[in-house]
């Protein structure tokens, strides 16, 4: 009993410790000095003099011009936001055909001293700190290596001491990995005999849309070739989930393949408008159109995005990551539906862990999945954070943001005197048509620029409303964005504002 008493005491006092000086080993300081161009660093941390204390990540930045070969410092400061930096040393990045180098480490003071390779012909550019500053940060980071040993014994005593008095053990249901109840039910296998293709609608890079019959109504026939087949299993896979029938994903029919072993066919609902980005085009929108796209295509994703447990079945998450208004369908209705699931990703929850499904989780060709000008700042830097499983989820909304610029800028309603602007994809009146990676990663992640919104659009009755759901939708930090249920409750209460144009 003494000897309990005694670890409780000493547990209590570590904890006090720890807690005491939690504010102070937690957070990472960085070198800082910032150009104008770059203001938006001030704000990630407290300054002090050269030295910059992070709020929100515990990795330093720098940013470094080459200028008749020798390097330049840009920017040093904490990184905006939590990203994945396992170096502890300031190690280059090559940027934009030579002229920038990068780094991300997560070591105090790491971004003051870049490592170049003795190999490289690149010059070494060091900033000097005084021993003082040296010998206090290793003293913090030593006092805090021994602080959390000591609690982690201390609880691990701690622990060892209740489960003795445990009388029963915990249930094996808490600790077993099942068979996911979110298989599919029964096969969406149909015979390709009866499926008619009669025209084609549209053609993308590896696949195209017919139009055609089956089973006596007017369907929508996609035709991969037979070298896809993970592209169509992929597909097959999202389409088959449980509880996946909803008004804003596309209707699916089946799957087959044609009798000779060649192309593989997904036949879904057709819907008479096409994609978005051919709807926009050719179309110009109300107030109320607009809305209605905007609040389908919403309730689509946030549906996709969804954890549903029915009946014994379920439906775990799906991350799309590849959202554009090329997969995007509107339908006679007006409304939009999401398709084009090659790229999915399933979230699977079955253990009581989320986690990816396996031929899912090559992260380091996820650049080369989805359309370059919608993939999200952690895409397009490689700074996925794997340990978060819904960081894919949070890619989704910043291209949901994307998406909803598009409608608006075909918007009636929100220029003056009717007169639309033709429809642009983002980023190509700023970057042009043909949208190079490196000049988008120079723009979306180092400038955290977005596509440009109307000045005017601060003066209409819901401007500012658009404005800040547009912001929370595509902001540089992946966890400060919306969830697309939110998104969609933000655009249900847009649907006040039909007075303003009645």
């Amino acid at each position: 009993m003494i000897l309990q008493q005694w670890w409780l005491i000493s547990a209590v006092e570590c904890m006090f410790l720890c807690i005491s000086s939690q504010s102070s080993l937690q957070k990472r300081r960085c070198a800082f000095q910032m150009s104008p161009q770059n203001n938006k660093y001030t704000a990630v941390g407290n300054v002090s003099g050269s030295v910059q204390l992070c709020e929100n990540t515990h990795c330093c930045v720098g940013y470094f011009l080459i200028i008749d070969g020798e390097l330049k410092v840009d920017l040093l400061a904490c990184d905006v936001a939590e990203k994945s930096c396992p170096d502890e040393t300031c190690k280059p990045q090559t940027r934009f055909n030579g002229r920038l180098v990068k780094c991300v480490c997560n070591t105090d003071l790491c971004n003051s001293n870049i490592t170049v390779n003795p190999e490289s012909e690149e010059p070494q550019l060091t900033n000097s700190y005084s021993s003082d500053e040296i010998m206090t940060a290793a003293g913090i980071v030593l006092v805090g290596v021994v602080l959390v040993l000591c609690f982690m014994v201390v609880a691990a005593r701690w622990r060892g001491l209740f489960e003795e008095k445990k009388e029963n053990p915990p249930s094996s249901d808490d600790f077993s990995v099942s068979l996911c109840p979110c298989q599919a039910t029964n096969t969406s296998e149909i015979d390709v005999s009866k499926v008619e293709l009669q025209q084609v609608v549209s053609r993308g890079h590896f696949a195209s849309v017919w139009k055609g019959r089956y089973q006596g109504s007017v369907v929508a026939v996609k035709v991969l070739p037979a070298g896809w087949i993970e592209t169509f299993t992929a597909e097959k896979k999202v389409y088959e989930l449980p509880l996946m029938r909803h008004a804003g994903i596309v209707h699916f029919l089946g799957t087959g393949r044609k009798p000779d072993g060649g192309s593989w066919l997904i036949v879904l609902q057709l819907a008479e408008y096409g994609s978005l980005h051919s709807f926009l085009c050719k179309h110009t929108t109300n107030w109320m159109l607009s809305l209605k796209l905007c609040q389908s295509l919403s309730q689509g994703l946030s549906y996709l995005h969804s954890d549903l447990h029915r009946h014994d079945v379920h439906k775990p998450p799906v991350a799309h990551r590849d959202l554009s208004s090329s997969n995007v369908l509107v339908k006679a209705d007006g409304t939009c539906a999401l398709c084009d699931f090659g790229c999915s990703t399933i979230l699977r929850s079955c253990s009581g862990r989320r986690c990816w499904d396996s031929h899912e989780t090559k992260m380091e060709s996820h650049a080369q999945l989805g359309t370059l000008c919608y993939m999200s700042p952690e895409i397009l830097e490689g700074s996925v954070n794997l340990s978060n499983t819904w960081c894919l989820l949070q890619g989704d909304i910043y291209a949901l943001g994307l998406l909803l610029w598009e409608i608006w800028m075909r918007c009636s309603d929100l220029f003056e005197g009717g007169i639309v602007p033709q429809h642009l994809l983002p980023y190509e009146s700023e970057l042009g048509v043909r949208v190079i990676l490196e000049s988008l990663i120079q723009h979306v992640c180092y400038m955290d620029k977005r596509p440009s919104l109307p000045k005017h659009w601060e003066l209409l009755p819901q401007g500012s409303v658009l404005q800040e759901l547009l912001a929370d939708c595509w902001d540089c930090d992946p966890d400060a964005r919306l969830t697309a249920q939110c998104a969609a409750e933000r655009l249900d209460g847009l649907v006040s504002l039909q007075s303003c144009f009645s």
